[in-house]
């Protein structure tokens, strides 16, 4: 299938408007044509240091600036992370990721320290994937040197709604971010969040500049606000499903290779929410008991969900062709 990047905003809104059953019923087909259909991609998210965040984010709750009740805590020793990350390939991960309530990466030993994590986790045979703020061309060639595999930065909303969102870093600031992980050859992941008072226009908007990036992002995640008291968006409404799989569905026909992530928010959702967002197109889900801070359904739960759907975990490593891991580190291989 022929990937565009020149998407208009017009076509972006005419797919995001079919009517829903359209809309997954073409979404459906062409993830049958470019995915392993039945193969969801299984990773878990681990916070490695928590709280104490300068930002803003309105829907945050380690923003230093909100009670949220979230305990910060330096950078955990390695042995934790380690063992989270055994514990996550036990339970069925294939990618594991480290996330760090961070502005931006500054060059220092707790830098020193994650890149050490990476290189650990990267040896366990797990997909390494960090969040850790901005950061510059070194930084990120630093990460891919340790093995990094995907490095997350999600755009969060339109560049119209962002200022409303945040205003602690530029919607450039974001963009310049997934610049230096893409030219250091490192898996982009990229998505954004639905319910923080945002319009259709606003999620159409988002989705357009992702699908119109030189290369499409590697890993799309799609988050429903999870309301935390103590932050500015605490009594914003739930989204509902239907809104999910017209995000869902319109990023699968948008960027039929991605892998579309149903991300945060999935612990309100019952398997039959779920199975039709699989449906839409998403391939990936977080598993454990928590994203970050927030609560995600655990292991147990979405093995049984799988063994009622019928679907197998994604192998890490998948799209890296034989011979290419060097050292259990990719070859400057980009999947």
């Amino acid at each position: 299938m022929l990937l565009r990047t020149d998407w208009t905003l017009d076509e972006v809104k005419a797919i995001y408007n079919l009517p829903v059953l359209e809309l997954v019923s073409q979404a459906a087909a062409i993830h049958a044509q470019t995915q392993a259909t039945g193969e969801v991609q299984v990773c878990t998210l681990l916070s490695v240091k928590t709280g104490g965040c300068p930002e803003d984010c309105a829907y945050c709750p380690q923003a230093a600036r909100y009670h949220t009740g979230v305990q910060a805590h330096k950078l955990l020793p390695d042995a934790e992370v380690l063992a989270a990350a055994q514990r996550a390939k036990d339970g069925g991960s294939t990618r594991f990721c480290m996330g760090a309530a961070w502005r931006e990466i500054r060059d220092n030993r707790d830098f020193d320290r994650v890149l050490g994590m990476v290189e650990q986790v990267n040896g366990m045979g797990l997909e390494v994937c960090c969040t850790l703020g901005m950061l510059n061309e070194y930084q990120a060639e630093r990460l891919k040197q340790a093995g990094l595999y995907a490095y997350n930065h999600n755009l969060d909303t339109s560049r119209e709604k962002y200022d409303d969102i945040i205003t602690t870093r530029t919607y450039d600031d974001r963009l310049n971010t997934l610049e230096h992980v893409r030219k250091a050859g490192i898996s982009v992941c990229s998505g954004g969040i639905i319910g923080l008072g945002e319009t259709d226009e606003d999620r159409i908007a988002m989705l357009h500049t992702l699908a119109t990036l030189p290369q499409h992002p590697e890993s799309v995640p799609v988050n429903a606000l999870v309301p935390v008291q103590g932050t500015p968006l605490a009594d914003q409404p739930r989204v509902s499903v239907w809104e999910m799989l017209r995000m869902i569905g319109t990023a699968r026909i948008l960027m039929p290779h991605t892998m579309v992530r149903l991300s945060a928010g999935r612990q309100e959702m019952p398997v039959t929410e779920q199975a039709l967002c699989f449906l839409a197109g998403a391939n990936s889900i977080f598993s454990g008991e928590k994203l970050l801070t927030t609560p995600n359904p655990d292991f147990d739960a979405d093995k049984q969900m799988f063994a009622l759907l019928g679907l197998k975990p994604r192998k890490s490593f998948k799209d890296v062709p034989e011979g290419a891991m060097v050292l259990g580190k990719e070859a400057g291989v980009v999947a």
